[in-house]
């Protein structure tokens, strides 16, 4: 495909330039157009013009068709459930988190321990306020 679009950049480029060589000036409009599907490449509006185009495949608004079969990793799922398991499998790795994997990972083992000691402390309180 790159080399298809190189040709054609070529051939639209190729005429251009031997016209600026007889006039030793540059050309005043170059104009980059992208084409989706069978589009066709416009011709230049007059001749100090250079047209390059460029093909893009079906669609922009497509998904390409090695992405359309594969099923995702959790079927039926919302993308907000999504996000939020890919947060909670790299939050081992960020500060205050309590692991011995990547940098900052101790700082949050203190913070984890008062709260699983408040946690302990709040069930012990509920169970000798529940007979009252």
């Amino acid at each position: 495909m790159q080399r298809m679009l190189f040709l054609l950049g070529m051939a639209v480029a190729l005429p251009g330039h031997a016209m600026a060589q007889e006039k030793s000036e540059p050309p005043h409009t170059i104009r980059s157009i992208t084409l989706y599907g069978d589009e066709k490449c416009p011709q230049p509006k007059d001749k100090d013009e250079i047209v390059v185009c460029s093909n893009m495949g079906d669609s922009p608004y497509r998904i390409p068709k090695q992405l359309r079969g594969t099923p995702p990793d959790v079927p039926h799922q919302s993308w907000a459930n999504r996000a939020a398991m890919t947060e909670e499998a790299g939050r081992h790795n960020i500060p205050n988190s309590c692991s011995a994997v990547g940098t900052d990972g101790q700082t949050g083992c203190t913070a984890q321990m008062l709260s699983e000691w408040r946690a302990a402390r709040k069930e012990i309180e509920d169970s000798e306020n529940a007979g009252r």
